[in-house]
């Protein structure tokens, strides 16, 4: 389970604007218990740093109380492109955030130096619009035959090289059951055993293809 704010839709938030930002937390905490009719939320991820840091410390602070009192079991933090401000979070944090959950495209360098930092420190990668994102990569023809050899569409075979690295997710965002089953079924491939990708070289071969500058 997860909820998340700040920076949603103004017209469709779970708290008072006006708000002390500590009130705010609490109120989102406590409309998304509700709405999901359960007693605790396995994540509870901040939709995005505000403008200052001092303001995003103080929703950490509230939102490291909730796992002080069992209401949330690990936090995550979205729409944090700044590697010194994700850092300096996790440096400063009593519980640390085990999410970083970012849209993964070429206008950020693909994260590269955050995602090296999560890998190093075991924070999962939760990345989003993963597949919008890098749509003319996917449509090249060199990956389609990759993905044909692992009877995978690209976009599965997108999926697969993500979850291959050992430190991402992929999150699904699509709306067809056809295409939710098709991600599901290389999820539970991979949870069986089945190796995608026999070496690292492989994995840099597809990482070149999509652009990214390191794994």
């Amino acid at each position: 389970m997860c909820a998340s704010f700040p920076g949603q839709d103004p017209n469709n938030i779970p708290y008072d604007p006006n708000s002390p930002i500590e009130e705010q937390v609490e109120q989102s905490l406590k409309v998304s218990l509700e709405n999901l009719q359960t007693d605790y939320l396995d994540s509870l991820v901040l939709h995005s740093p505000f403008d200052s840091f001092e303001d995003t410390m103080k929703a950490w602070r509230t939102m490291e109380s909730f796992v002080d009192a069992g209401k949330v079991r690990g936090l995550g933090i979205s729409n944090c492109y700044d590697f010194d401000t994700f850092k300096t979070l996790y440096e400063m944090a009593i519980h640390k955030p085990k999410v970083l959950q970012n849209r993964l495209y070429a206008e950020s360098n693909f994260d590269t130096e955050l995602r090296k930092f999560c890998k190093e420190s075991g924070i999962w990668y939760q990345s989003f619009w993963t597949l919008t994102a890098n749509r003319a990569a996917l449509a090249l023809p060199e990956v389609e035959e990759l993905a044909k050899a692992k009877e995978l569409t690209p976009q599965t075979y997108m999926f697969a090289f993500l979850m291959s690295l050992g430190y991402v997710t992929p999150l699904s965002g699509t709306t067809r059951k056809a295409h939710m089953l098709q991600d599901v079924a290389v999820m539970e491939r991979i949870q069986g055993g089945e190796v995608f990708f026999e070496s690292e070289e492989e994995l840099r071969k597809m990482a070149q293809l999509l652009g990214f500058p390191d794994l």
